[in-house]
């Protein structure tokens, strides 16, 4: 492993050690670092904490999409970086409910884009009204670029399902197969 491998390694421990995370990933992935490095530096560092959309609206967007598919190692993460972002308690706590008073018409569109997004929703569409709902906020290369962030998000949670390399909620929509 590299030394930036190495410790984000460590420091997945540690977070294992302390609140439960999972450094199954880095394990695994540590065979293959420069995926590792396309995924943290690339997208993490260059869109996701970069890009044109403040990191604030891609924290609710990564959140919804997160309880949607029902990761719990990515939930215990998300929220945590998602209050260092500032998103209200009473935001999270209604992460789920687009419609609630928690959320200015900005996030509710950015909610609807999640939800369109999200593995469960196999006929997501950006229909003509998301669309107008998101351009009321957002200029098009940020609807394009939330498209983006949500669209790797959710298939990394596919990937991180069906490698089994998280620990799933009851209510995931990638689950085991049943034994035949």
């Amino acid at each position: 492993m590299g030394d930036w491998l190495q410790d984000a390694y460590q420091q997945s421990r540690a977070l294992q050690e302390s609140k439960g995370g999972d450094a199954t990933f880095y394990e695994i992935g540590a065979n293959a670092p420069h995926m590792l490095e396309w995924y943290f530096k690339s997208f993490y560092e260059g869109v996701f904490y970069g890009g044109r959309v403040d990191v604030r609206i891609k924290e609710l967007l990564r959140y919804r999409l997160s309880m949607t598919h029902g990761c719990a190692f990515c939930n215990k993460g998300n929220v945590e970086a998602a209050r260092r972002a500032g998103v209200s308690d009473a935001q999270l706590d209604a992460i789920m409910n687009e419609e609630s008073d928690a959320f200015s018409g900005r996030e509710r569109a950015v909610l609807r884009l999640a939800a369109e997004m999200a593995l469960p929703n196999m006929e997501g569409q950006l229909t003509p009204a998301l669309y107008a709902e998101l351009s009321a906020h957002f200029d098009d290369g940020e609807i394009f670029e939330l498209g983006m962030v949500a669209a790797v998000l959710t298939g990394i949670a596919k990937f991180l399902f069906v490698y089994d390399l998280v620990e799933r909620e009851a209510h995931c929509p990638v689950g085991p197969r049943a034994a035949a």
